[in-house]
């Protein structure tokens, strides 16, 4: 099986801009509010790394509340997408699996939203994290959540790490998107392995999604579909 996310998110970069950034009720009404509830007040003047910027909400977003924004993704075509939309922040086209291109103890956070699942290997990705971040600099990531993708795709067995295939409709392309599901205890341990736990986000749906979006509304009610971890240096 192939995994070949650059690609996968080249074709996708059009639909991010117009679909998931503006009508996707898992990511407008459950996911990102959760994600920006968990970052610090106060963000002015702030070192930020988007780690897997897609095609710049989150830049966006974190620079109007004052954060200094740097956005890498392994897709060229999120990138020309995150640079359209967002004036004043710095884009590099990088894929997370290597050495990161920025010195010791650069920034104050770094944010990577629905991400790592499509990296296999989290240690040395963790490790370059680590090394990046400030002193009590903080890392806070969102994933699929294990019990969600265990459940939905029938996996044969809960602790192994397995890489999986969906395949997303979207208005103007269907595409299939592999990722990794991993135990609950792989995401702890890679993330203790370098870091303090703070915290585990579980995330529900706003109310507002119940007007639009009932189904999905009552189903994020009563299932976990992604999971936050917060974090910060130990050091």
């Amino acid at each position: 099986m192939k995994h070949e996310p650059r690609a996968v998110f080249d074709r996708l970069a059009t639909t991010y801009q117009s679909d998931i950034d503006q009508t996707s009720p898992y990511n407008a009404l459950y996911e990102r509010p959760a994600m920006m509830a968990a970052l610090p007040n106060c963000l002015k003047g702030k070192r930020v790394l988007d780690a897997g910027c897609s095609a710049g909400w989150y830049a966006s977003q974190l620079t109007d509340l004052g954060a200094v924004v740097t956005g890498i993704d392994v897709s060229p075509e999120m990138v020309s997408a995150a640079e359209e939309r967002v004036g004043g922040v710095t884009f590099l086209c990088h894929d997370l699996k290597e050495e990161l291109p920025f010195l010791d103890h650069t920034f104050d956070i770094i944010i990577s939203s629905l991400t790592l699942h499509y990296v296999e290997e989290w240690t040395p990705t963790f490790s370059e994290f680590q090394r990046i971040l400030k002193p009590s600099g903080t890392l806070i990531f969102s994933v699929h959540h294990p019990f969600m993708d265990f459940t939905k795709f029938e996996s044969m067995n809960y602790f192994d790490t397995t890489l999986l295939t969906d395949t997303w409709e979207k208005p103007s392309i269907t595409v299939d998107v592999s990722f990794y599901r991993r135990p609950m205890q792989q995401i702890i341990h890679h993330t203790t392995q370098f870091f303090r736990l703070e915290s585990l986000i579980e995330p529900q749906p706003l109310e507002e999604m119940k007007e639009t979006h009932e189904r999905a509304y009552q189903y994020l009610n009563t299932h976990p579909h992604f999971l936050i971890v917060k974090a910060r240096t130990s050091f």
